[in-house]
């Protein structure tokens, strides 16, 4: 496939997609309280249009949609052929609930067809963020909002950095890439996120460092294994093409390494998220 976002296309629909559908359950529960964070945020309401950007497999898109009700509409956009898949076949029993396999950086909306944008970790791979956050705020209606959570700064993201760590250690060290490329830190500085949203139009614009806890399911050595099927320590091993030894040496070690995260209510893991706010002029 060729034209912007066309890495990201493939990627999304043929090898993490896939992945993603089959650990859909266990990101869901790891990432609820962010999903929260931003329906809190967002204020959403009976009767509203909402489009959900970087709709993934539907969760967040969905839980619109039973927010806005029979006499609004929840959109969600997504560029991964196998999540949309996903997606629609969840969301029979919502007439309110539809998706689009489009990128929301190009696609033609109808002008001021959309009250509300929110996006749980779904904005951070567009290949020009500015172009892509000009033509959502298109979509919108004067005085709509966007409300949309990304990863903050990486130390701060232990979900990241302790597999990453250990799979350095355990594997090899993959070559380093730009944080600031698309992928999932190119938002988590708020200075870059309000200049792309000025850039954009929007007003009365705030970003927030918000501090909370994920919660996935099951114990260490549960989450070890879903560390080791999405993020750094899957790159990592794939990279290097480990085999079954290695990735049961890999699983071991993260699993010992989560002990301090360990609570009575299962493994609470520390994470800081930038919550973007903004309004298009009325």
């Amino acid at each position: 496939m060729t034209g912007a976002n066309a890495d990201q296309r493939d990627f999304w629909s043929d090898q993490a997609g896939p992945i993603w559908v089959a650990q859909m359950a266990a990101m869901d529960r790891a990432l609820q309280p962010v999903l929260d964070c931003v329906l809190e945020q967002a204020a959403l309401s009976p009767g509203q249009r909402v489009i959900d950007v970087g709709c993934g497999a539907g969760t967040s898109t969905l839980a619109a949609g039973e927010i806005v009700g029979a006499g609004g509409r929840a959109t969600g956009i997504d560029i991964s052929a196998s999540l949309l898949a996903r997606a629609e076949s969840r969301a029979a029993f919502l007439p309110q609930v539809s998706f689009l396999r489009t990128d929301a950086q190009t696609h033609a909306f109808e002008p001021a067809s959309f009250d509300a944008m929110i996006s749980r970790f779904g904005v951070m791979f567009f290949d020009d963020f500015k172009v892509a956050f000009r033509n959502i705020g298109a979509a919108l209606r004067p005085g709509g909002t966007m409300t949309f959570a990304t990863w903050g700064p990486i130390p701060d993201n232990p979900y990241f950095t302790l597999p990453a760590r250990i799979a350095k250690r355990v594997i090899g060290e993959k070559p380093r890439t730009d944080p600031d490329a698309p992928g999932p830190f190119a938002l988590r500085d708020t200075a870059r996120g309000r200049e792309i949203l000025e850039a954009a139009g929007m007003v009365e614009i705030g970003a927030e460092e918000i501090d909370l806890d994920l919660t996935p399911a099951g114990d260490a050595r549960a989450v070890a294994e879903l560390m080791c099927e999405i993020g750094p320590a899957q790159s990592v091993m794939a990279y290097f093409e480990a085999g079954p030894a290695d990735r049961a040496a890999l699983i071991d070690e993260i699993a010992v390494a989560l002990a301090p995260y360990v609570t009575d209510a299962g493994i609470r893991l520390p994470a800081r998220i930038n919550l973007f706010t903004a309004r298009k002029p009325a």
